[in-house]
């Protein structure tokens, strides 16, 4: 063996080959498309196959509807466009620590984003920030679930009832977390997820929206497909439009100006493969964050982050005090070590330093918000999948703990 081939084996030893995501789309997956496209379908826009995905994935949260989109991004912003249309205009209390769909939503739909700092233990949003800033023309609390940590509390779901504040949650991150024994998604009057490849699950492309208000369900169905009323599955809504307007083909009846944000068939046949092995996936996920938290060193690392009930498609990886050599040191051993990692953990870190909130709200500052500016600088997330080996964690964890700051 020449010196030459002994530094690439010693480089592949070294190497965990450990990506953000590993085969979220099984051989068993495609095999499913493949029959499904062999029974040549009428249709491979929306049809049958998304209202079975819908129903079955209801039945697996607990909700009375669902909608499915193709994205969830599509399914924050009808989400926000329904809640104005039957709740009016106003302030939306909305976390810093989120992806960008989010808040984008908010501002799309006309409504106004009222930022709160993270609780460093779940990462959502800190309560006693959110009660602070509700007032009279609060419309609602959006919160996120991030990276599959919980981020209910009772002292926020009290409050939200005794003000009367409607509550909507963002599951994408998190779907499979409960609280209080009850999945999240369940809480809030419309909760969003994604199925994007990265996550829990995957449509390679994909999302929905769960409610138990009909007249929302309604209206999300119209939101997602031109605002036609036509899509909705009430006679009565359907013939209201009709009589009030004669003059219009039935078929034809925009009630909103709205989108195309429908999905394909063959996305939903993916995603009613992909249900059938979600629990016991999931049960891997949260072994490993268990694992990964308790052998990182809780001197240099956050290991107290609130597990109960988290499902985690991630593993969080956040330092315990605001240390620039560590920080370079630790992005430094995981690219060596061939661990793919996103800085800031979810949504690339504190959404008010990016530039379209720094040129909207321009006023905003920035030291109100140390919780989620600590992440942003000093927190990662590297992926955590069902075939992710168990001694890969317990090594990263070694390598991760050996490492100074001052040497860096």
């Amino acid at each position: 063996m020449t010196a030459s081939d002994n530094v690439i084996r010693q480089s592949r030893i070294a190497s965990l080959n450990w990506p953000l995501m590993k085969n979220n789309i099984s051989e068993t997956d495609l095999h499913t498309v493949i029959e499904f496209l062999k029974s040549q379908p009428r249709s491979l826009t929306q049809s049958t196959q998304v209202g079975k995905f819908e129903q079955e994935w209801s039945e697996w949260l607990g909700a009375k509807h669902s909608v499915f989109v193709n994205s969830g991004s599509s399914a924050n912003l009808i989400t926000l466009a329904a809640l104005k249309e039957k709740f009016g205009s106003g302030e939306v209390i909305a976390p810093t620590l989120t992806w960008v769909s989010d808040i984008a939503a908010i501002l799309h739909c006309g409504m106004t984003p009222v930022f709160v700092d993270i609780n460093p233990r779940t990462l959502g949003m800190d309560t006693r920030d959110v009660i602070r800033k509700i007032n009279s023309r609060t419309k609602a609390v959006f919160l996120t679930h991030i990276l599959g940590y919980n981020a209910l509390d009772n002292d926020l779901l009290k409050a939200v009832q005794d003000r009367q504040i409607i509550l909507l949650e963002d599951v994408c991150e998190s779907y499979g977390a409960t609280f209080g024994g009850k999945k999240v998604g369940t809480f809030g009057l419309m909760s969003n997820f994604s199925f994007y490849y990265a996550h829990h699950m995957s449509t390679i492309e994909g999302g929905m929206i769960s409610t138990n208000d009909e007249e929302l369900y309604q209206m999300l169905r119209m939101y997602r497909s031109h605002g036609m009323a036509r899509e909705t599955t009430a006679d009565s809504i359907k013939n209201r439009y009709i009589r009030e307007f004669p003059d219009l083909n039935p078929e034809f009846i925009f009630a909103f100006p709205a989108y195309n944000l429908r999905s394909t068939e063959i996305n939903a046949v993916i995603g009613r493969t992909q249900l059938k092995r979600l629990d016991e996936n999931n049960a891997v996920r949260r072994r490993n964050l268990r694992l990964f938290l308790d052998n990182l060193d809780p001197e240099k690392y956050r290991t107290d982050f609130a597990t109960d009930g988290s499902c985690n498609y991630a593993l969080t990886l956040v330092l315990k005090n605001a240390d620039d050599g560590l920080c370079g040191a630790v992005m430094k051993k995981l690219q060596e070590s061939g661990v793919e990692y996103r800085r800031g953990t979810s949504g690339g870190g504190n959404q008010l330093r990016q530039p379209y909130i720094r040129r909207l709200m321009p006023d905003l500052d920035l030291a109100d918000f140390p919780h989620v500016d600590h992440v942003h600088f000093y927190g990662f997330y590297i992926g955590n999948y069902p075939e992710l080996p168990q001694e890969d964690i317990l090594k990263l964890c070694s390598i991760l703990n050996k490492l100074d700051g001052s040497k860096a």
